[in-house]
């Protein structure tokens, strides 16, 4: 198993050089990846300044040399593709090949397309995560690209260079189980990021869900891609500095399947967006199993 910090784009995160120390103190601390919120407008935590991801994950990309960096997750509906493609190939070569793609529909969706009268159907929404995903995928083949399709258009247009990773950076696609449709979608790509009805943000999910939701993957996967890797991604906050605790807190969710821990504080925490609160977690080290 992997380990992972998670932290919103917003407060003490907006700042880059924030990031960048954060980054700094996860990879020092032996952990395996630290990954961002993407948000425009997210009403339950105005008025905190706000960074782009893009931007923030740069700084930490300069700051650092081993750990894995993305966004979990950028909602890909309310992005141009193409705009999209550019940020993360770019990212990708900054940071030598260690970016992971997380993408969703986002939300919430009143707040982040709403508010500027972007559709909120969440049917067309989802067409323009699977419409932009399979752009995505084409534009990172620096190959020509022409497309028209109902949401977005492109003409013979190649994007180069691509990305350092070959055919592309990992693209972990979320959505809420026990919805099947947001893991059907996850298993014909690279890893799922589910959140849990019964759990929510930052708190850690049934294990019998999460057996339940990676046998579901396992049984949608494409022919061609059977044997290929593929993370499950749970969240949830570990007890720092007590290995048996926190073996029994995640060593039975990596037995269902789990491949990657993604320490993140709870919605309602008060030191969800306070970098020194997470800086001292992170200094903690990730959880030893």
């Amino acid at each position: 198993m992997r380990f992972s910090m998670n932290v919103p784009n917003f407060g003490d995160f907006a700042d880059a050089r924030n990031v960048a120390a954060l980054a700094v103190a996860v990879e020092g601390a032996g952990w395996d990846g630290l990954f961002l919120w993407d948000h425009v407008v997210h009403r339950k935590h105005d008025p905190r300044p706000v960074g782009d991801p893009w931007m923030l994950l740069t700084a930490a990309a300069l700051a650092t040399t081993r750990i894995r960096l993305g966004t979990l997750v950028t909602p890909v509906p309310r992005r141009r593709p193409h705009q999209l493609a550019r940020q993360v190939a770019t990212l990708d070569r900054i940071s030598g090949g260690r970016v992971v793609f997380g993408a969703g529909l986002g939300g919430p969706v009143e707040d982040e397309y709403g508010s500027f009268g972007e559709p909120t159907d969440e049917a067309v929404l989802a067409e323009r995560l699977d419409e932009g995903l399979g752009l995505l995928e084409r534009y990172w083949s620096g190959e020509r690209v022409t497309h028209r399709g109902r949401h977005f258009h492109a003409h013979d247009v190649a994007l180069l260079p691509r990305p350092v990773q070959h055919p592309h950076p990992p693209v972990w696609v979320a959505g809420f189980w026990p919805n099947r449709r947001p893991m059907r979608r996850a298993a014909h790509w690279d890893g799922a990021v589910p959140l849990f009805e019964s759990a929510r943000h930052g708190r850690t999910p049934p294990v019998d869900e999460v057996r339940d939701l990676v046998a579901y993957v396992r049984r949608h996967r494409p022919d061609d891609r059977r044997d290929a890797p593929f993370e499950f991604v749970v969240e949830g906050v570990s007890p720092a500095n007590a290995p048996a605790a926190a073996r029994d807190v995640i060593g039975p969710l990596l037995d269902a399947g789990a491949t990657w821990w993604d320490e993140r504080l709870p919605m309602d925490h008060p030191g969800l967006s306070h970098l020194g609160t997470v800086v001292r977690r992170a200094g903690l080290g990730p959880p030893a199993l």
